[in-house]
């Protein structure tokens, strides 16, 4: 696992659940609209100088993990009732250790 993902929080009881960064009420969503604006790193740093270069990193790498568990490859065979079933019971395990490990 990217050990930058240590920089990002899930927690019920703040923000509502969002993902945000480890220790701010700062969702790592404003940080990714932020970027798919245009906007720099340094943009960011500039205004909100309680952030480090990591935790703009730590969201770029949370969304490629959730980039990663959407991945369909459209040559793939059709998958029967019971192979998608273990899949999304696979997928659902995945995701349950994850959000456990915050």
């Amino acid at each position: 696992m990217n050990p930058l993902l240590e920089r990002i929080s899930v927690n019920p009881k703040i923000c509502f659940g969002k993902p945000c960064i480890k220790g701010h009420r700062i969702w790592v969503s404003l940080i990714l609209d932020f970027l798919a604006a245009g906007h720099d790193i340094e943009y960011i740093l500039e205004n909100y100088p309680q952030l480090k270069r990591e935790d703009v990193l730590a969201c770029l790498a949370y969304e490629d993990l959730l980039g990663q568990a959407r991945h369909l490859d459209a040559s793939v065979e059709p998958m029967t009732e019971e192979e998608a079933e273990d899949f999304v019971r696979g997928m659902e395990n995945e995701f349950n250790q994850i959000e456990g490990r915050w």
